[in-house]
């Protein structure tokens, strides 16, 4: 197993704004306080959401479209740099008001209220690069 070590820099608690797009709040808040690395997770409801399964064997993702209230019932995600700028990936249970769950990676969601505890990590930064195993775009460790 491939790790780097960091130690914990700046904590912020955020709320994203009525309305907004979850994730892209998230990258302008990093963007705005220079943030390279950071571990969040997020807790709160969202009008509507775009979760994706990643297919393994085709290697692509399969959009899950909820139009309708979710709350969230669990997030945690980090943010990392892909092509040199900050990127975030987040996965995220929902729940409806049946408490039917849904569950995989959060593409997009318009936040109904959000609440975010976010860590900055300090260290070496790792960036986001296509790992042709898994189609995916994986953190590289440096060797």
């Amino acid at each position: 197993m491939k790790s780097s070590r960091y130690q914990v820099g700046r904590t912020f608690l955020c709320r994203a704004e009525y309305h907004s797009e979850l994730m892209k709040s998230i990258l302008e808040f990093v963007r705005e306080k220079e943030i390279k690395m950071a571990i969040f997770s997020v807790i709160g409801a969202v009008d509507d959401a775009t979760l994706g399964y990643y297919h393994p064997k085709k290697h692509e993702y399969k959009k899950i479209m909820l139009k309708r209230p979710l709350e969230i019932a669990n997030a945690f995600g980090n943010i990392s740099l892909k092509d040199g700028q900050p990127f975030a990936h987040l996965h995220a249970v929902l729940s409806d008001a049946k408490g039917r769950t849904y569950a995989g990676h959060l593409v997009s969601a318009t936040v109904f209220a959000a609440e975010i505890h976010l860590l900055e990590l300090i260290g070496d930064t790792l960036e986001r690069e296509h790992d042709q195993t898994t189609g995916l775009a994986l953190w590289k460790f440096k060797e």
